[in-house]
């Protein structure tokens, strides 16, 4: 037992800084910093910038689902509002009306989004689960509709417009070329990361998990749960009113489709592809949306058909989203046994692309005959020309998806086995390690 006095031992007793943490935000901002000195050519900032504006849209969004069990249909409304505010300041500062800096434009979206957080979460909130869902479904519905009745504020079919390149130029930043931009939803991406993280640690931030796995017994510890979710919806909202302000600037334009249903569904689909139960699932889903959505609608038509299928597989095989798939092969990694899985897995990986391969020459060939056949029969697929009225590319796009799901179904009970076994072992040296 120690003799040194209280205070002395007090000043010992100290909290050792934790450098894991500070090492992956340091990262997370360096990439930030050198993502568009890598990705520079064509259209990649405007694919970054869009990337930036989902990730946060995405995690604000988790906010609710993930966190707080909170199945919402209508989160665009608040993104979606917050971008018509910023861009009505944005409108509003050009004319010399409103002294606001495009720089903060995001922060009057983020106001706006909270403000109509805290009204139509006051009523949304007052039921949970499925009830929950379908209030906030009819809301965005409601709010949708109301974007066409009032083209004053909301400019109809149309939208509003703006030009972000005005005022002053402090440091010659005017916000005209893209890569100004980039910067700008960079830096509110850090910070919005940064403070949606810290929400996670307050008691708020815990509180609101318990409410999510069993709010009758937080109920029973003195917390209301209900006002419990109407705090976290307000902050979220707040969150996703920035992410609507950085895309009125990024693109300029605000329309009916910024606070639609689809919208919201798409950050539903997006946030639940990247996994709902990790904190960065959300920022890997988007990359894969914006991926899905917008890059991949550049070469097929049937990309919303991609999209369905892509989600479908996530929550059939991996339904903790794709964080999950990374957590689970770090974890055989850091135990020393990635080898004895390596193979069995890349074999499984490379049968399933096989077979996914025939499935999307038979989709486009599809789609070509159905939406294209009044520019002949003949298309340009995968490099090679392909008559799709002569029944080679079909007998091809059949015995690609035969094999490859023959080799899927072999393959898949090796590495279910291999997968088992390891799972199993390091199951039994976490037991052995708490005991």
């Amino acid at each position: 037992m120690s003799t040194l006095p209280a205070t002395t031992v007090s000043r010992m007793n100290y909290k050792p800084l934790n450098l894991g943490r500070w090492l992956v935000w340091t990262l997370f901002a360096l990439v930030l910093a050198i993502a568009p000195l890598v990705f520079s050519k064509g259209a990649s900032l405007s694919i970054l910038c869009q990337m930036g504006t989902v990730m946060i849209f995405g995690l604000s969004y988790n906010m609710l689902l993930g966190q707080g069990g909170m199945l919402s249909f209508g989160h665009a409304v608040y993104s979606g509002l917050g971008a018509y505010f910023a861009i009505h300041a944005m409108n509003l500062a050009a004319d010399g009306s409103l002294p606001v800096p495009v720089s903060l434009l995001p922060l009057v979206g983020g106001l706006a989004g909270m403000l109509f957080g805290i009204l139509f979460g006051y009523v949304t909130t007052r039921k949970a689960g499925t009830t929950f869902a379908m209030i906030t479904l009819g809301m965005v519905e409601l709010v949708f509709a109301c974007s066409l009745m009032f083209p004053g504020f909301f400019g109809g079919e149309g939208g509003i417009s703006g030009n972000r390149v005005m005022g002053a130029e402090p440091f010659g930043i005017s916000y005209g070329p893209q890569i100004q931009v980039y910067y700008l939803i960079a830096f509110w991406l850090f910070v919005a990361t940064v403070g949606m993280y810290a929400f996670t640690q307050t008691p708020l931030g815990r509180i609101i998990n318990a409410v999510r796995d069993n709010p009758e017994r937080a109920e029973f510890i003195g917390y209301d749960p209900r006002w419990v979710r109407y705090l976290t919806l307000v902050l979220s909202a707040f969150f996703a009113g920035i992410s609507g302000g950085l895309s009125a600037i990024n693109f300029e334009i605000v329309t009916a489709e910024n606070v639609s249903v689809a919208r919201s569904g798409a950050i539903l689909l997006f946030t639940y592809i990247g996994g709902i139960g990790f904190f960065f699932g959300p920022m890997i889903g988007a990359v894969a949306g914006v991926f899905l959505t917008v890059l991949l609608s550049e070469f097929t038509r049937a990309w919303l058909l991609y999209l369905g299928l892509f989600f479908i597989l996530i929550v059939m095989y991996a339904p903790g989203g794709i964080a999950s798939i990374l957590m689970l092969n770090l974890r055989v990694a850091r135990s020393g046994r990635f080898p004895r899985v390596r193979k069995p897995m890349l074999a499984v990986c490379a049968s399933a692309l096989v077979a996914l391969a025939g499935v999307a020459v038979a989709v486009e060939m599809l789609y070509h005959l159905t939406l294209d056949a009044f520019n002949g029969t003949v298309m340009d697929l995968f490099g090679m020309r392909v008559d799709t009225a002569a029944p080679g590319g079909w007998l091809a796009a059949a015995a690609l998806f035969a094999v490859g799901g023959w080799m899927f179904l072999r393959t898949r009970k090796v590495f279910r086995r291999a997968w088992g076994e390891v799972q199993e072992e390091i199951e039994e040296l976490a037991k052995r390690g708490s005991a």
